[in-house]
C-alpha cells in the first residue's frame, strides 16, 4: 500500500487531539483544533446510588455549541457513476429496446409516486378535517353552555389539554422513534439533492411518523401548516418506490433493479419532492421549479418532463379522491392540501408598491428570533423528555393566547351565509353576529388564510388584526423547531396575510380614493407572498406556486416583486430560514458558487492528505486493516501503480469505493499467493445493488488469517477514470467541477500523473464568506 505523506492531515478526524503546533489555523486569523464537545457530570453531581441528583433531569448542564464547526458525520452521495469494467460490460450488453424499457420504467416509476403522494396528501386532509373538526365542535359546544352559565376557564382548560394530549403524541412518536421527522423535512431534502447523505431521511419509518406526526401537530391547535411536511413524505415515496423494495420491511419485488444507485435514486426524489409540492399546493409547474431551484445541482430536459408527469397526477390523484370523499365525483375543485379561491379581480399599482417597505423585515425579525430559538433548544432541550414536554407547552400555551384573544375582543360581525368560517363563536356578541377574533384562531391555519383572503371589507377591525398578527407572529417563531412534524409554508402565509389586509384597511382609511383601496383580500395576499419570501427566500418557485394557487396570472407581476424585494432585503440582514437550519447542523452544504473572494486558494490548499491509496492488486489484510482503522473514514480510495518505495507517490490509475471493497471482501473476491494464474470469483452489479443502500459495517465479515494473506484484484471493479484536476487549479474551478458534475471524490496529481491529495464536499464545504470576509471552518466528529 502506497501512502501520500503530508504534514497537515485535514481528514483526520476532529475528536483526536492534534500534534501540537499543528492546529487548524483560520484564514481571519483565528486558530485551534476542532473539538467535539461532549456531556460533563463532576463527582459532585453523582450521589452515592451512582445515579444523576433530582436537579440534573429537569434542568441539564449546557451542550455548548460552535458554529465555526463542520461536521464530520455527514458523507455524500454517490451521484457520479462508477464506469468500471462491470458497468460497461452491461451497458453495452444492453440493445436499444432495453433502453426503451428502462426509460418506460422511469416514467411508470414517476406516476407511481404521483399516486401515492396524492393520497398520502388526502388521508392528511381528511383526517386533520375530521380530528381538528372534532376537536372545535367539543370546545364550541363547551363554550357555548358556560358562556351564560360562568365557569369559561373550564373551557379554557379543556382547549388546553386537548390541544397538548393531541400534540403530545405527534412529539412522542418523533422524539423517541424518529427524530429526523422533526420540522417540515424541507432543509433535509434540500441537503439529499445537493449531494449530502443525511442518516434516515428516506426511510419507510420516517414517512409513517412524518406523517402522523404533522396530523397531531395541526389537530393540536399549533401554529404550524400541514403542507411542507408533504414535500419530505413525497421525497420519501419517491425514493421508496424506486428501489422495488422496501429494506425496512425486508421486501423484495425484484422490479428496478436498475435504478438501485444513487444517480437514478437522486432523479427520483426530485420527482417525490415537486410532487409534494404539487400536492399541497396544487401546482405542478412550482413544484418542478422548487426542485430545480431548492435541490437539484444536475438537471436535464428529460428529468423535467418527468417530474412535471408526477406533479401532475399527484395533484390529480388528490383532486380526484377529494372529490369522492365530498361526494361530488368528478368535480376537480380541490387540486392541493390549501387552495386560495379564486381572485377574479385584478390587482391594481398600488395594491403591491406600498408593501415593498416591509417585504424583508419582518421575514428577517422571524429568521434572528428562530435562529436564537434554536441555539438555546440545541444547548438545553435535548433530551426527548424535554422535547416532548416543550412541545405541550406550547401547545398549552398557544391554546391560552387563542383564548385570551378571542375572550377579550369586541369585534363582533354579523354572521352570513358567505363567511368562511366553520366554527362561528358567538361569546358576548349579540344574536346573530359572531366574534372576528375567532375566526382567525378558532379555525385551521388553511381556513385562517382563505378567510382573510376573501372575507368581505369590513369583516375585520384593525385592532383585531395587528394584535392577532403580533401575537401569532411570536407563536409561529415558538413553534417551528419543535420536536413535531410541522410546516412553516402556513404559518407565514396567515402572518403576512392578516398584516397585509391590515395595511390595506389602514391605507384606505388615509387616502381619498378610497375605490381604489376597496377590496383588502388583494392586500392580504401580497401581504402573504412578502411574509413567506421573507422567510424562506424562494422567488422563481414560490411565485409561480402563489400564482397557480391563485388562478389569476395578474397577480404573478406583483407577488414577484415582493419575493425579489423580500430577499434582497431579508438576505442583508439574515440567510433564509431552511439555510439557517442547515448550518445549525453542521451539514457541508454547497452552494451554487464558490465564495466570491476565494480565487487566491488552490487545489493544493484545500486537499486533503494524506491520502491512502491501493495498489492494483493488493493484499486483503492491508485493505481489511484500513477500513477498520477507526481512526479514518474514508471513502474513496485512489488506485495507484505498484511502487516499491513506500514514500514514493504513485501514479493514479483508478478510483475505488469503501463500499465496493465491502461487498468484494463479503463475497471473497480473493486470489491465492502460490497459484499461478489469477482466477477469482465473477461478480456482477447486481451484487453490489443488492446490498445498496444499507452496506454492511467492515466489522460485520468475517476474514481468517489465511484469507488475509491472499490478494485482490481491483482493476476490474474500481473506476479507472476519475476526474482528475492539477494542484494549481483554482478554488472557484474546482467547486465549479465538483458541483456540477456531483462527484464526492477529485483526485489532485501533480505534473506527472502522481497522486498527492483529495478533494471532498468537506474541503469545499469549510470555506464561506464571513464578516471579515473569507473564512475556514473547523472540522469536528459533532
Amino acid at each position: 500500500m502506497a501512502n501520500i505523506t503530508k504534514k497537515v492531515s485535514w481528514s483526520s478526524r476532529g475528536d483526536e487531539p492534534a500534534p501540537a503546533g499543528e492546529g487548524t489555523p483560520l484564514l481571519n486569523g483565528a486558530g485551534g483544533a476542532a473539538r467535539s464537545y461532549s456531556r460533563q457530570v463532576t463527582a459532585g453531581d453523582v450521589d452515592s446510588t451512582g445515579s444523576q441528583p433530582f436537579f440534573f433531569i429537569f434542568f441539564p448542564l449546557e451542550i455548548p455549541h460552535n458554529e465555526k464547526l463542520l461536521s464530520l458525520k455527514y458523507e455524500s452521495l454517490d451521484y457520479d457513476n462508477s464506469e468500471n469494467q462491470l458497468f460497461l460490460e452491461e451497458e453495452r450488453r444492453m440493445s436499444y429496446m432495453g433502453f426503451r424499457c428502462l426509460e418506460i420504467s422511469r416514467w411508470v416509476v414517476c406516476a407511481l409516486i404521483g399516486i401515492l403522494t396524492g393520497l398520502i396528501a388526502c388521508f392528511i386532509d381528511i383526517v386533520v378535517e375530521n380530528l381538528a373538526g372534532l376537536k372545535y365542535k367539543v370546545i364550541k359546544e363547551n363554550i357555548e353552555k358556560f358562556t351564560e352559565a360562568g365557569g369559561l376557564s373550564i373551557s379554557l382548560i379543556l382547549w388546553a389539554f386537548l390541544n397538548s394530549v393531541i400534540v403530545m403524541m405527534g412529539a412522542i412518536i418523533v422524539a423517541f422513534f424518529e427524530p429526523i421527522a422533526a420540522g417540515s423535512g424541507i432543509p433535509q431534502i434540500k441537503c439529499y439533492l445537493n449531494g449530502v447523505k443525511i442518516p434516515r431521511v428516506v426511510r419507510l419509518k420516517t414517512l409513517v411518523v412524518k406523517v402522523c406526526g404533522v396530523i397531531c401537530s395541526v389537530a393540536g391547535g399549533l401554529a404550524v401548516g400541514k403542507e411542507g411536511p408533504m414535500i419530505h413524505s413525497g421525497a420519501v415515496v419517491a425514493a421508496g418506490v424506486s428501489q422495488g423494495r422496501s429494506t425496512s420491511l425486508k421486501k423484495d419485488f425484484k422490479i428496478f433493479e436498475y435504478f438501485r444507485r444513487d444517480t437514478e435514486k437522486r432523479d427520483f426524489v426530485s420527482a417525490g419532492a415537486a410532487a409534494g409540492v404539487s400536492a399541497a399546493f396544487g401546482a405542478p409547474v412550482g413544484g418542478v421549479l422548487f426542485s430545480l431551484e431548492e435541490g437539484a445541482s444536475f438537471w436535464n430536459q428529460m428529468l423535467t418532463w418527468r417530474i412535471f408527469f408526477a406533479s401532475m397526477i399527484s395533484t390529480f390523484t388528490l383532486n380526484f379522491f377529494l372529490s369522492i370523499y365530498h361526494n361530488k365525483t368528478g368535480e376537480l375543485s380541490n387540486p392541493g392540501l390549501i387552495n386560495f379561491g379564486r381572485f377574479d379581480s385584478d390587482v391594481s399599482s398600488p395594491a403591491f408598491l406600498h408593501l415593498q417597505g416591509m417585504c424583508g423585515l419582518l421575514g428577517a425579525l422571524f429568521n434572528v428570533l428562530n435562529y436564537w430559538l434554536t441555539i438555546f433548544r440545541i444547548r438545553y432541550i435535548h433530551r426527548p423528555c424535554l422535547q416532548v414536554m416543550e412541545a405541550m407547552l406550547v401547545a398549552a400555551v398557544t391554546a391560552t393566547v387563542s383564548f385570551a384573544m378571542i375572550y377579550f375582543s369586541d369585534d363582533c360581525q354579523p354572521l352570513g351565509e358567505d363567511q368562511a368560517e366553520n366554527y362561528p363563536l358567538q361569546l358576548f356578541c349579540a344574536d346573530g353576529e359572531y366574534n372576528s377574533m375567532a375566526t382567525a384562531f378558532f379555525n385551521t391555519p388553511e381556513r385562517s388564510v382563505r378567510s382573510l383572503f376573501h372575507n368581505p371589507p369590513g369583516s375585520y377591525n384593525p385592532p383585531t388584526l395587528g394584535v392577532f398578527t403580533l401575537t401569532y407572529f411570536f407563536l409561529a417563531c415558538w413553534t417551528y423547531g419543535l420536536t413535531v412534524s410541522a410546516g412553516v409554508f402556513i404559518p407565514s402565509l396567515l402572518i403576512g396575510a392578516a398584516w397585509g389586509r391590515l395595511f390595506g384597511i389602514m391605507l384606505a382609511h388615509i387616502t381619498p380614493y378610497g375605490s381604489i383601496w376597496a377590496d383588502p383580500g388583494k392586500y392580504a395576499l401580497i401581504g402573504a407572498a412578502a411574509q413567506l419570501g421573507g422567510i424562506v427566500r424562494m422567488t422563481l418557485s414560490l411565485t409561480v406556486i402563489l400564482v397557480e394557487a391563485t388562478g389569476n396570472v395578474t397577480y404573478g407581476f406583483p407577488i414577484m416583486l415582493v419575493l425579489m424585494t423580500a430577499k434582497i432585503v431579508g438576505d442583508y440582514f439574515v440567510e433564509g430560514l431552511y439555510d439557517i437550519h442547515i448550518k445549525l447542523q453542521s451539514v457541508p452544504f454547497l452552494h451554487w458558487e464558490a465564495p466570491a473572494t476565494s480565487h487566491a486558494l488552490t487545489a493544493r490548499e484545500v486537499m486533503s492528505s494524506p491520502v491512502t491509496c491501493f495498489n492494483r492488486v493488493e493484499k486483503v489484510g492491508t485493505i481489511v486493516d484500513v477500513l477498520s482503522n477507526t481512526s479514518t473514514n474514508h471513502n474513496g480510495f485512489p488506485v495507484v501503480t505498484r511502487v516499491m518505495d513506500d514514500d514514493e507517490p504513485g501514479k493514479i490509475c483508478g478510483l475505488i469505493l469503501r463500499s465496493q471493497l465491502i461487498v468484494l471482501l463479503k463475497h471473497k473476491v480473493f486470489v491465492e499467493r502460490t497459484r499461478s494464474r489469477l482466477n477469482q470469483r465473477k461478480l456482477q452489479l447486481k451484487d453490489f445493488r443488492d446490498a445498496y443502500p444499507r452496506f454492511p459495517p467492515i466489522q460485520s465479515i468475517h476474514v481468517s488469517q489465511d484469507e488475509r494473506e491472499c490478494m485482490m484484484d481491483l482493476t476490474e471493479f474500481m473506476n479507472p477514470t476519475p476526474y482528475t484536476v492539477t494542484q494549481e487549479t483554482s478554488l472557484p474551478r474546482v467547486f465549479k467541477l465538483f458541483r456540477a458534475l456531483g462527484l464526492r471524490h477529485l483526485v489532485v496529481v501533480d505534473s506527472e500523473n502522481r497522486v498527492v491529495g483529495l478533494v471532498t464536499r468537506k474541503d469545499l464545504a469549510r470555506y464561506h464568506l464571513g464578516k471579515h470576509g473569507l473564512e475556514e471552518l473547523q472540522l469536528a466528529q459533532t
